[in-house]
């Protein structure tokens, strides 16, 4: 008897194995083998002209990416850009999803707006808000606005209008995972609290926060992580024949000027580690000092 079930549960984990190998494979191509190739790739320097041999350097070009200033300039625009999008898109659709929480009529066609911008694509969004940044045609001429510089050949407004178009996608996705927490709440508890005497304003910080802290949770660091990844917009609307090139020169973007423009794979491949480290980083403080704070619903 022992031999059959063991055979049979043999027979369950090469199945299950055989299911996964095609999945194992597309990772194994497009992510773990570009992943580890990129720390052999930084120990080699291109020459500036194309067509020549690399050369070993060592970690010395992970040394000399690193006191660059534009390394430093890049990560100060980084950091820069995710506060400026995360706690307001967080807070964003956090707002949007206890408005869309309540029980009314039409209330589908609101939460269906709201949603909507988690499928709008980055290049449609860019094009339509930088149209609307436009000084000719924009939304500010019409308004009687007229700054000089335009809002995107600024330096000092240039980041924060591209984190405008950041913060409106992600409210999509951030409304849907709010409101997801909310719909699981626990009606009975929520009840409870009214049945006491807690007033609404009371409720929602004493009860319905700790009870929806893993969804926020959640939210902070998945859009912790698409923060730091954001590149079509800053692609799109700035790029690097624009004057404020160096106050939206965000992580990503570097990476994509060094391999694209530079064609420095080497220098690519230590900011691609580098944002890796510093999102691993953040993650895990995240799970460090917030997850303490996360109150659990016991079942």
């Amino acid at each position: 008897m022992t031999t059959l079930h063991f055979s049979s549960k043999h027979k369950e984990w090469r199945l299950a194995y055989l299911l996964l190998l095609p999945a194992l494979v597309v990772f194994a191509v497009f992510t773990f083998y570009p992943f580890l190739k990129n720390f052999q790739l930084a120990l080699y320097q291109n020459p500036p002209y194309p067509g020549l041999p690399s050369h070993f350097v060592g970690l010395r070009q992970v040394g000399s990416v690193l006191s660059s200033t534009d390394f430093h300039q890049s990560l100060l625009s980084t950091l820069a850009f995710v506060l400026m999008v995360v706690p307001v898109g967080l807070l964003g659709g956090l707002t949007l999803a206890v408005a869309a929480h309540k029980q009314l009529r039409g209330m589908a066609v609101y939460r269906t707006v709201f949603s909507s911008t988690v499928v709008s694509s980055v290049a449609v969004a860019a094009v339509i808000f930088g149209t609307l940044m436009d000084p000719v045609v924009g939304l500010l001429p019409w308004l009687g606005i007229n700054p000089t510089p335009a809002i995107l050949s600024n330096p000092t407004w240039a980041l924060p209008a591209v984190s405008i178009i950041a913060i409106w996608q992600f409210l999509g996705l951030s409304f849907i995972i709010m409101l997801a927490g909310l719909q699981s709440l626990p009606e009975e508890v929520l009840e409870a609290a009214r049945l006491d005497g807690a007033g609404t304003w009371t409720q929602f910080w004493r009860v319905t926060i700790p009870l929806l802290s893993p969804t926020l949770f959640f939210g902070l660091v998945v859009e912790t992580i698409y923060a730091f990844q954001s590149f079509g917009q800053i692609d799109i609307l700035i790029g690097p024949q624009n004057a404020p090139f160096t106050h939206t020169n965000v992580l990503l973007y570097a990476i994509y000027r060094a391999l694209s423009i530079q064609n420095d794979p080497g220098a690519a491949a230590v900011l691609s580690i580098v944002l890796f480290t510093i999102t691993l980083a953040l993650t895990m403080a995240q799970f460090r000092f917030l997850e303490r704070r996360v109150h659990y619903a016991e079942a």
